[in-house]
């Protein structure tokens, strides 16, 4: 007797099997076990409620062990990444409860970061009083000259630098000039303007235990043709991610120094331009954030340049208006520029 064929090749599945085995595993009734889309997926759910409570209540994350609390909120939007992948197990578990508690998480994040999102897509087409730039250039950086060709492009009224070095310096002096005849350096950060500069001083942000060579803020006053505005320029220590946490202490000390230098600040309109060494979001810088205000900012990541994450490099004011933030293209340093425009009122 001859064999029966059935037009499958040895050690394949039947397409009819498969087509079984895809409709038995997109059912979204009860396992064999009994257990309901709304019952299975407990794991998932719970990770997506906690998710949400993360980006809500991250200030309830306590800074006392290894200033966990300030890692998270520099990387604060991440945590949305969290979102799709959560999404995915959902839909593999083919939980109903998973599903519907992922909409927890995506509220928060929308709620917290959906204005930025919007704010980098809007454009109303006025044109501020002002575009400032900050960048800062990197004490490696290989092509000063190349540098403030690029941030001239820009077109902006203030430009903040930090990160000068001896050799560097006269570089930018010399290329800046031509548009920005008004200067004011003091250590390795620096202030070009197309208005003239007066009242220029250095500004003292030094943590516990550094020494006086260690300057890293200066301020000046802009007459601009609307009035008066105080400028500081500012790098706060860098922070590192280390086996015991975080170190943000100095940065954060220095923040409280800055702080207190806004708080006297006797002018009105006062505008920030810096590397501030974290994001608005992070509660180390929030002696600076309480007296200046960076409302309708969006990402702009600005660090690393070649990987931008983390927006570190702001541009912020105080009885003044900041819009438009946006990073601008790469140069020879390991940070994106950031532009923005302002608005000074009346």
């Amino acid at each position: 007797m001859g064999q029966e064929h059935t037009g499958a090749r040895p050690g394949t599945v039947p397409a009819g099997a498969v087509r079984g085995r895809l409709r038995r595993w997109s059912r979204w009734g009860p396992e064999a076990t009994g257990r309901s889309p709304w019952a299975r997926g407990r794991i998932l759910a719970s990770l997506a409620v906690l998710t949400a409570a993360l980006l809500a209540f991250h200030s309830a994350v306590p800074n006392t062990v290894g200033r966990v609390g300030s890692l998270l909120e520099t990387f604060l939007p991440w945590l949305g990444l969290s979102v799709p992948l959560l999404l995915a197990l959902a839909l593999l578990r083919r939980s109903a409860l998973a599903l519907v508690a992922l909409l927890i998480p995506v509220a928060v994040w929308g709620g917290l970061f959906g204005g930025r999102l919007a704010a980098g897509a809007g454009d109303d087409g006025d044109a501020p009083d002002m575009t400032a730039v900050q960048h800062n250039v990197s004490d490696v950086n290989a092509d000063p000259a190349g540098t403030a060709r690029a941030l001239m492009d820009a077109g902006a009224d203030l430009i903040a630098l930090q990160e000068l070095t001896d050799s560097a310096l006269p570089v930018y002096e010399k290329t800046l000039a031509p548009r920005y005849p008004h200067r004011a350096v003091r250590g390795t950060v620096g202030l070009w303007s197309k208005y003239p500069l007066t009242g220029i001083r250095a500004v003292d942000i030094r943590p516990r235990g550094v020494g006086e060579g260690w300057n890293r803020g200066v301020r000046a006053q802009a007459r601009t043709p609307r009035g008066d505005v105080a400028v500081y320029v500012a790098h706060l220590p860098s922070v590192r991610v280390q086996w015991r946490g975080f170190s943000s202490q100095r940065r954060d000390e220095s923040a409280g120094l800055l702080g207190a230098e806004l708080a006297a600040e006797k002018l009105d309109r006062v505008i920030l331009l810096g590397d501030l060494n974290s994001t608005v979001d992070d509660r180390g810088l929030d002696p600076v954030t309480a007296r200046t205000d960076s409302a309708g900012e969006d990402f702009a990541f600005s660090w690393p340049a070649s990987f931008p994450v983390s927006r570190i490099d702001h541009i912020m004011a105080r009885a003044a208006t900041v819009s438009g933030v946006r990073t601008l293209p790469a140069t020879g340093s390991d940070h994106l520029p950031v532009a923005a425009g302002i608005e000074l009122g009346r």
